[in-house]
């Protein structure tokens, strides 16, 4: 399974990891510098859910972000069917 976002797309993304030194200047220094600047990853923050996908309930990779704007709309919990009594019932 890919790690990305099944509703938005979101996908791990690159960046900088930044490194400073020095004093910021409101504390009296002569402000802090960046020394180095390493390459890093962005991970979406994704959560294995199961949502209803083409009208059937399928287990899929979400991002928070998604699940909160409403996007995975999640199966019922429980199926309502006849009970046993209600099959007896209706089968005399």
């Amino acid at each position: 399974m890919p790690r990305r976002c099944h509703f938005l797309g979101t996908g791990t993304r690159s960046g900088h990891k930044k490194t400073y030194r020095g004093r910021a200047k409101y504390l009296g220094g002569v402000g802090i510098k960046i020394t180095s600047k390493t390459k890093r990853t962005f991970k979406p923050n994704l959560h294995k859910v199961r949502a209803m996908v083409d009208g059937a309930p399928t287990r899929v990779l979400a991002s928070t972000k998604a699940i909160r704007m409403g996007l995975v709309v999640k199966p019922a919990r429980r199926k309502y069917t006849y009970t046993r009594l209600q099959k007896a019932e209706a089968s005399s």
